[in-house]
């Protein structure tokens, strides 16, 4: 089974050569594309870093790629010049190798929970793969606002490991959302499922308008107000899976104004 790994924090995140290896290790075939800058906050955009869109009616996108080494990961590793959906559907034309059987993206550095997901190119990227009909796993380790250098990213490299039966017997094109406390020892991390939340940890807010500028805020929900979901049991030191439904019409009946 052929594994694509992507995320939006680049190339050189060592969450990326984590999820790589544990997949390795699982027994799926590697081929690593991941964005050569990276793309937080990208959502399921499909744009090239040059700003081309490849969606743009009549027009014609290139997007550049190169091979790169990551350490400890033996096969195929690409540095792709896009945003990682762009990256994924490219994946799924076949520009990286035969088609993937699952696509795993991250280790997101900062978590991805409650409904804030929608902003995600972590999650973006899982999500295309499940509208191309591929089972994708999104993975992300609970770093706060610490800054790097002392994350354990072999704990949710484990815990993606520790997901990844569940995702495979799930439906063709499931869409399932990890997220991981920061601890030492993956061993003593349970793993439950949980719903979204139904906001993220930090909302973005507007609080004045100057002329032609917009001056914006960040404020943080405390996990305390979501009880039994994503965000209140990763809080807790509890690892979370979700299923995260994909794209599909409601089937209710709307009335055209």
């Amino acid at each position: 089974m052929r594994a694509l790994i992507t995320n939006d924090d680049g190339i050189d995140s060592p969450g990326l050569a984590a999820l790589a290896r544990a997949a390795a290790a699982a027994g799926l075939e590697v081929v690593i594309a991941a964005p050569a800058h990276e793309h937080s906050g990208a959502s399921a955009s499909i744009i090239a870093t040059q700003g081309t869109a490849v969606t743009a009616a009549g027009g014609k996108g290139t997007v550049r790629s190169e091979r790169r080494t990551i350490a400890g990961h033996e096969g195929e590793a690409y540095a792709v010049h896009a945003a990682p959906a762009l990256i994924v559907l490219l994946a799924l034309h076949g520009s990286f190798g035969p088609v993937p059987d699952v696509v795993l993206s991250g280790i997101n550095r900062g978590a991805n929970v409650g409904t804030a997901i929608l902003h995600s190119g972590t999650v973006g990227a899982a999500l295309t793969a499940g509208q191309g009909g591929v089972r994708a796993l999104a993975v992300s380790l609970d770093v706060g606002l610490r800054e790097g250098g002392a994350e354990h990213w072999e704990t949710a490299a484990a815990l993606a490991a520790r997901a990844l039966p569940g995702l495979l017997d799930a439906p063709v094109g499931a869409v399932h959302n990890l997220n991981v406390p920061d601890a030492a020892d993956p061993e003593a991390v349970e793993l439950t499922t949980a719903p979204l939340a139904p906001f993220g940890i930090v909302q973005t807010t507007m609080t004045e308008i100057d002329g032609d500028e917009v001056r914006l805020s960040i404020r943080q929900h405390a996990a305390a107000s979501a009880p039994g979901t994503d965000m209140e049991r990763l809080a807790a030191g509890v690892a979370t899976v979700t299923a995260v439904r994909a794209l599909a019409a409601s089937g209710a009946e709307t009335t055209p104004r």
